[in-house]
């Protein structure tokens, strides 16, 4: 069945969203945020049974929220409310997930653990990123987008070029590839002018 042809409920059991703009703050303990994830599998008034909590657990232990279940997600910080929704997104057991800037509030450490669970999932992910060393880490496939049109798609390394680089964020770059991820790394040079 096609996308456009399934019913909003059969959409959300397929697929799943995060978001840059994240909810209003609201009086859900982080659990009850993660556990509404779930909403699409369940029947109108269908209680939570034991197969939900252990997913909500077992979404929120791959976050490293687990610890952080009963606080008010209103308490947390924007990294920690970013970790939650993606908790949300992974309770939802979709095949396809929709990331918007994932990483966005999230310190180093965090951005690097949350891209490598998502690659970790083997779910289809399409997701929005604009640190490209993050993006020549952790994606297979690239598709690199200026003024809404596609300029190329491919392998980070055919993606991300000094060429590509320069026409679509005009900046100057060397792109070698690390020794250790055998990934290509962007290192951003000044221009000569000083512009």
């Amino acid at each position: 069945m096609a996308v456009w042809q399934c019913s909003p409920r059969d959409l959300a059991q397929r697929m799943a969203v995060v978001t840059q703009e994240r909810p209003g703050d609201f009086d859900f303990t982080v659990w009850e945020c993660v556990l509404l994830g779930r909403n699409p599998h369940k029947h109108t008034l269908e209680r939570t049974n034991t197969q939900d909590q252990q997913i909500v657990a077992d979404a929120l232990a791959r976050v490293n929220m687990h610890t952080c279940a009963q606080r008010l997600f209103r308490t947390l910080s924007g990294g920690e409310k970013q970790r939650v929704l993606i908790a949300r997104a992974l309770a939802q057991q979709p095949r396809c997930l929709v990331l918007d800037e994932p990483t966005n509030h999230l310190d180093i450490r965090y951005q690097m653990e949350v891209l490598a669970l998502v690659k970790r999932l083997r779910v289809t992910t399409i997701a929005a990123l604009h640190d490209l060393n993050l993006a020549a880490m952790y994606c297979d496939q690239l598709c690199l987008l200026h003024q809404g049109k596609v300029v190329a798609v491919g392998p980070p390394a055919h993606v991300l070029t000094p060429v590509y680089i320069e026409a679509v964020y005009g900046v100057h770059a060397e792109v070698h590839i690390n020794p250790q991820t055998r990934r290509p790394h962007i290192v951003y040079l000044p221009k000569e002018d000083g512009s």
